[in-house]
C-alpha cells in the first residue's frame, strides 16, 4: 500500500462532512453508556460499529467488528493488542490519522490491512469520526467493514 503525503490532507475529512462519509449519511450511534450501536445499518452488511474513549482507550465493539479481527467476543478488546493486528504500514497510517483527528477534530478514512487473530490477511475500510464536548475530543466512533475484494 503506498500512500500519498501529506496523509493527514488525503484521508482526513471536517467533522461537518460526516455525513459524507458514513453509509448515507447514518452515523454509528452510541447508546448511554458510549457502547455503539448498530442503529440504522443494517448488520447483515457486514458493517461493525466502534468506538474508542479516548480517557482511557477503552474499546467498545459491536460483534461485527470482532469477527473481521478474528477475537472473541466474550474478551474485551484492548487497543494495543487490536492495532498489533494491523500491518506496520497500515498502524502507521492509522496512528498517524488518529492522532490528526484528535488533535484538529476531524474525521478519517483508511482501507488498512490487518491480520487477524488465527492467521489470513483481510482489508477494512475504517472510517471514524471525532466526538467532542466544544473544543475537546473525547471519543473516536466509527464503522468498519471488510473490503478484502477490492484488494484481489
Amino acid at each position: 500500500m503506498t500512500f500519498v503525503e501529506p496523509l493527514q490532507l488525503s484521508h482526513s475529512w471536517p467533522i461537518f462532512e460526516r455525513g459524507l462519509h458514513f453509509d448515507l449519511g447514518r452515523v454509528a450511534l452510541a447508546d448511554e453508556t458510549g457502547a455503539p450501536t448498530t442503529g440504522p445499518i443494517d448488520p447483515s452488511l457486514g458493517v461493525g460499529t466502534w468506538a474508542c474513549d479516548l480517557a482511557d482507550n477503552r474499546l467498545s465493539w459491536s460483534t461485527e467488528v470482532y469477527a473481521l479481527f478474528g477475537l472473541p467476543r466474550d474478551v474485551p478488546a484492548a487497543r494495543a493488542a487490536t492495532v498489533a493486528l494491523y500491518a506496520e504500514q497500515s498502524r502507521a497510517a492509522m496512528e498517524r490519522l488518529r492522532a490528526h483527528a484528535i488533535r484538529h477534530r476531524r474525521g478519517f478514512t483508511l482501507d488498512a490491512e490487518i491480520h487477524p487473530l488465527g492467521g489470513g490477511r483481510r482489508w477494512i475500510r475504517l472510517i471514524a469520526a471525532s466526538v467532542g464536548d466544544g473544543q475537546a475530543v473525547t471519543r473516536l466512533q466509527g464503522l468498519k467493514y471488510d473490503v478484502s475484494d477490492e484488494y484481489s
